[in-house]
């Protein structure tokens, strides 16, 4: 019977990430996402109830709309599989605690940031201000003891710090400053894996960059222009959910 509890939350993932997707392309439009029926992106017809299944409907209609025929993004059916596999990773990792349900509401509002960012190249400060405190106390809640917690927060300071540090010396170019408040909730988020979550997520960063200029058509000398919340929080949910140390891993290669 404890397979279900798994399933359960993977099913539960699945439905909130089509949730966030809605919020992540109504934010700030003037559209509401409790209220009013989702349509097509392409022919802006309103979607019938089996094509908002999550992943189910993609597979079921082919990846094409119902309505009239358009290529659906795999996009969509992909985060939802990735947040209801981030759900059972969650569970594996704590079990049913007090801090598994701020954990898992803390990854939804986590994805609701990266996908935003991807659409709009800048991070919400509402969604922000909600994911900090959620990971404040996903980690309070997480650590035993207050002493066990106030080396987490420093470190997120220091990590949030340089980030801040980053921004005003690049003057923006290099790291937009809505970066810094993430990586200060991510790094409360996974605690005593923040370090090696921040070093994965420039490394992330980088070898995607080298490959996206990589296929840049040649002779363009057009920079590129990416947002950096994906590649932060695919760098320190990596870390914390295979607790690898970046330490380690440095001296094993070396």
């Amino acid at each position: 019977m404890l397979f279900l509890i798994p399933v359960a939350l993977f099913i539960l993932g699945m439905i909130l990430a089509s949730f966030v997707g809605v919020l992540s392309v109504r934010l700030h439009t003037g559209q509401g996402f409790l209220t009013g029926r989702s349509h097509c992106d392409a022919c802006n017809s309103p979607l019938p109830p089996s094509a908002l299944v999550p992943v189910f409907s993609f597979f079921a209609s082919s990846g094409k709309s119902l309505c009239c025929g358009a290529r659906i993004s795999p996009f969509s059916p992909i985060t939802e599989v990735l947040l209801g596999v981030l759900f059972v990773l969650s569970y594996l990792t704590l079990g049913l605690t007090i801090a598994l349900p701020f954990l898992l509401v803390s990854l939804s509002v986590l994805l609701a940031l990266v996908l935003y960012d991807i659409s709009h190249q800048i991070l919400p400060s509402s969604l922000l201000i909600v994911f900090v405190i959620l990971s404040g106390l996903t980690r309070f809640l997480i650590s035993p003891s207050i002493s066990e917690f106030f080396p987490s927060l420093v470190t997120a300071v220091l990590i949030g710090t340089s980030l801040v540090l980053i921004h005003y010396f690049s003057r923006g170019r290099a790291m937009g400053l809505a970066d810094a408040p993430l990586s200060f909730g991510l790094s409360l988020l996974v605690g005593q894996s923040a370090l090696s979550g921040f070093i994965f997520s420039f490394w992330i960063g980088a070898l995607i960059g080298v490959a996206m200029l990589y296929r840049r058509p040649r002779g363009s000398r057009m920079g590129v222009e990416v947002p950096f919340a994906p590649y932060l929080a695919a760098g320190f949910l990596l870390a914390y959910f295979t607790q690898w140390n970046i330490f380690v891993l440095i001296a094993v290669l070396s």
